[in-house]
């Protein structure tokens, strides 16, 4: 399952990969927001984070204008691992070594075609499982 999350000016795009994942058959939940009406991104994105982080989503997927704002706010998040990516090779990198568990998007930013790339490579991308990343990620959460 994946957690989903934006506010009023990632919500198109966040439309969009609702789309992709249904047609890839991907099971998701969305944190909100529901509609272009302007909002708070914290809210939503603490929201998917902590779904993401509880073991209740497998990874999430947040967007806002710029995407920065919301991948600060689900950090914030004890086990959260958001990264902001803005191409495929990113997102393949933040998978491998860094094993994100949430992606931010920026709203603003891509077209529907970059956008769902990315989006692709992170779902499917598999952490590296090296020794040394693996102490990497267990030094961030000491």
């Amino acid at each position: 399952m994946i957690a989903l999350a934006s506010d009023h000016g990632g919500f198109d795009l966040k439309t969009e990969v609702i789309r992709h994942l249904e047609e890839r058959g991907l099971e998701y939940r969305d944190f909100g927001c529901y509609d272009k009406n302007s909002c708070d991104y914290p809210v939503f994105g603490k929201a998917a984070a902590r779904a993401v982080a509880s073991g209740e989503c497998d990874r999430g997927i947040v967007v806002c204008t710029t995407g920065i704002g919301i991948s600060i706010a689900a950090n914030k998040i004890k086990g959260i691992r958001c990264a902001l990516c803005t191409d495929t090779h990113f997102a393949r990198m933040t998978r491998l070594h860094n094993d994100a568990n949430m992606l931010a998007l920026a709203g603003g930013e891509y077209d529907r075609e970059r956008a769902l790339g990315i989006v692709d490579t992170f779902l499917d991308t598999e952490f590296s499982n090296e020794e040394k990343h693996i102490r990497r990620i267990n030094a961030i959460e000491d």
